[in-house]
């Protein structure tokens, strides 16, 4: 039997989940990229430190963002990996692509590198995964001219990404699809010319489901919701309750107690619903989203790198989207105005409020304070008291 050059690695392809492995050997048979990859990765493994190296800026004329430098520290084991640069290419909106877009894509990464890609990264952009140099330009050349763009890095707003929102899903309560497309293209400048004190994300799920994870990993979030009441229908409640126990799986589980079932009817206190759509998903031919839909409005969400990790604020309970969605375009500016100016170096949005105050934040961007921001009541109120108000009430 022959004797595998990655024996540590030959462990990863074992088990019944798919194996990132097994794509990297498959891509190393044509690609000596891919190939010194993998050996470079087995020595990772063995000496149980990353062998890329940081330092060295690349990019593409015009653009300071979009090509993420990456180097080995092991030129003389594989010189072929000595340069293997990532680029981040533009997603379409929901992730919906054609066919032949995929092909005409991955023609491209096999002329200019590796061949691998992930399919998508975390902000949501296409993924390349190691190209040289001298190829970075002609890649980008041959990107724009089949109608790719590249996405953002560094300390730029990163490429907003969205759910599928109403191509596939009944609960969309905003348009998730055109409301990333116009935001994507609207701020162009913020992801190609990084200006920020670091990153910054917008995210937008079409309803409270939130399959983007958005309040969880998004500077800013665009979260879909309704402003009237629940649609009931009573006769599929009812039909509902023969199968499930209405009380203990929906009622109970209510996070503001906001329903009752007396075995019969169901009752919703509307004022009481905070919109998380557990009722919903769990009898959805009772219960449907209302009919007067906008967005909630969340700050703040980080995964932990520099701090630890941060869930949005709610900041607009409710904000009707309409194109072209200038109100919120207003609002996006006032909030990155602010943290570009008092943000220090590689400081996320969350992480100034929670240096500065939640208080100093509003006053900064003109928002009222809500009662969405109290997370414990009569501990953080954001009852304020500005000192020129007082002196108004003086005269």
């Amino acid at each position: 039997m022959e004797r595998s050059d990655t024996p540590l690695l030959d462990e990863l392809e074992k088990g019944q989940w798919p194996s990132f492995v097994k794509d990297m050997k498959e891509a190393a048979r044509k690609n000596p990229m891919a190939k010194d990859l993998l050996k470079q990765l087995e020595l990772s493994y063995k000496d149980k430190i990353g062998h890329w190296k940081h330092g060295g800026i690349v990019g593409v004329k015009g653009y300071g963002s979009g090509v993420i430098g990456r180097y080995s520290d092991r030129p003389d084991l594989f010189p072929h990996v000595q340069a293997f640069h990532t680029m981040r290419v533009n997603h379409p909106s929901g992730w919906f692509y054609k066919t032949e877009t995929l092909r005409k894509l991955c023609d491209i990464w096999d002329k200019h590198g590796s061949g691998l890609t992930n399919m998508h990264g975390s902000t949501g952009d296409a993924i390349l995964l190691g190209t040289t140099t001298e190829h970075l330009q002609p890649c980008f050349n041959d990107l724009s001219d089949a109608g790719f763009d590249l996405g953002g890095s560094g300390s730029a707003l990163r490429t907003p990404s969205a759910c599928v929102g109403p191509a596939r899903c009944e609960w969309a309560c905003v348009d998730s699809l055109d409301l990333c497309y116009h935001l994507t293209m609207a701020y162009q400048d913020q992801m190609h010319r990084p200006m920020f004190p670091y990153k910054f994300k917008i995210k937008i799920s079409a309803c409270a489901n939130d399959c983007v994870a958005a309040i969880a990993r998004s500077d800013l979030s665009i979260i879909g919701t309704w402003k009237d009441a629940i649609r009931i229908n009573a006769d599929e409640v009812r039909a509902y309750a023969e199968n499930i126990n209405i009380q203990k799986e929906v009622c109970d589980l209510c996070p503001t107690r906001c329903m009752e079932w007396d075995g019969n009817k169901l009752k919703i206190y509307d004022e009481d619903c905070t919109r998380c759509m557990h009722c919903i998903n769990v009898m959805p031919k009772a219960l449907r989203p209302g009919k007067e839909t906008g967005a909630s409005i969340l700050v703040g969400g980080k995964a932990p790198i520099v701090k630890g990790a941060l869930l949005s604020w709610v900041v607009v309970p409710f904000m009707k989207l309409e194109p072209p969605y200038d109100e919120l375009k207003d609002l996006i500016e006032r909030i990155q105005d602010w943290w570009d100016e008092f943000g220090k170096s590689r400081e996320r949005l969350g992480e100034l409020i929670q240096r500065l105050g939640m208080r100093v934040f509003l006053k900064a961007v003109g928002l009222p304070a809500v009662p969405q921001m109290v997370k414990a009541p009569r501990t953080n109120p954001y009852v304020f008291f500005w000192p020129e108000d007082l002196k108004k009430e003086e005269k």
